[in-house]
Parts: structure tokens; sequence; C-alpha cells
């Protein structure tokens, strides 16, 4: 049986990739600089997402407006568990949650085809006094993975799943230190 709470990541020794959605209009400057600037909000929290087949179902593979570009974000280890580290469960008490710099949710991890599965996949928002240090000094690299995208749902909504499942980005059991996995309700 698969556990319920585990981050499964796209990850080395060095760093992790998250995903995000984007318009051409935050992503073209974006990928240009190799770093996140102006339109990119520095003023909002920002959803981070290890999971690709999550973020595929929340931006309906590219395709819901403003949600049209997909960039795999790389950021150290070191950030990454800096980030969980000062995270609080949005299911917390809002007291705590309202303070926290960070904030982790666990929704449930969708299939190629967008079904929910019985685990979940953690999403990890970083709140607006971390963003900087996120984008400046966390982030080592983007890449426009959209071509990536839409080959892979095109391949799945023609009956191609074996093909398309070869594309996803592999990822694997992120082992998280044990005061980390239990703030945050990660199974060991």
């Amino acid at each position: 049986m698969t556990a319920q709470h585990q981050i499964r990541a796209d990850y080395d020794a060095r760093t992790i990739a998250v995903y995000q959605a984007y318009s051409s209009a935050v992503a073209d400057p974006a990928l240009r600089a190799n770093r996140f600037v102006a339109p990119f909000s520095f003023n909002r929290m920002t959803w981070i997402k290890p999971s690709f087949r999550w973020l595929m179902h929340r931006s309906n593979w590219a395709q819901k407006p403003g949600q049209e570009r997909i960039l795999a974000v790389r950021i150290t280890r070191e950030g990454w568990e800096e980030a969980l580290s000062r995270a609080v469960l949005t299911t917390s008490d809002p007291a705590a949650v309202s303070r926290a710099p960070v904030h982790v949710q666990w929704d449930p991890e969708r299939s190629l085809r967008g079904a929910a599965l019985n685990h979940y996949s953690i999403q990890v928002g970083v709140g607006r006094g971390l963003i900087r240090t996120f984008a400046e000094e966390w982030v080592v690299g983007l890449t426009d993975v959209t071509p990536q995208v839409r080959k892979i749902a095109k391949l799945s909504q023609g009956g191609r799943a074996t093909q398309a499942t070869r594309l996803l980005p592999p990822e694997r059991i992120y082992p998280v230190p044990p005061a980390i996995a239990k703030s945050l309700c990660i199974d060991a």
C-alpha cells in the first residue's frame, strides 16, 4: 500500500524540481533572465509543487487561462528544506497559519488522466516574507517544459498512455528530515 503523505519529486544531490504554471507574460521574462523578474509578483504567496501530475491536473495540461506555460523550477535542496522547516499545515490553528512564512497543504495526487489517487501530493506556499529569498537564492534554474506537457497530453488523450507515461519526469520519494516529517505529517 502506498503511504498517504510522502513527497515524491525529481531531485538530485543538490536540487529539487518544483513546478509552476504561468502566463507567457510572466514566463517569458523569467526564462530570459533564468530567474523570476517582474511581472512575477514578489508581493503575494507563490505555490510550488514537486508533483508534475498534480500541476497538470491543476492547470488542465497548460490549458487554463493564465496557466498556459509550465516551468520546471530547480531550487536548492537546502532552500526546499528551509521552506519545509518553516511551514505550517493549512489545517492548523488559523492564527498559526496566518503568522507562518510558509504554508503546506496535502491534496490528492492525480493519475495521468487526472483521477484522484489514494495518496497525497504536497503543495508549498512560499509567503511574501520569503519570496525574494526563494527567487534570488533558492532558484538555480528555470526550464520551460510546456512542449513536453503538450506532447504528454496529446499522447494520453490519443490513448497512448504508455508512451505518455515514459515522458513524465522521474519522481521518487524525497527523504525528509525526521523533525520536518513529524511537523508536516509526512509518512516515514
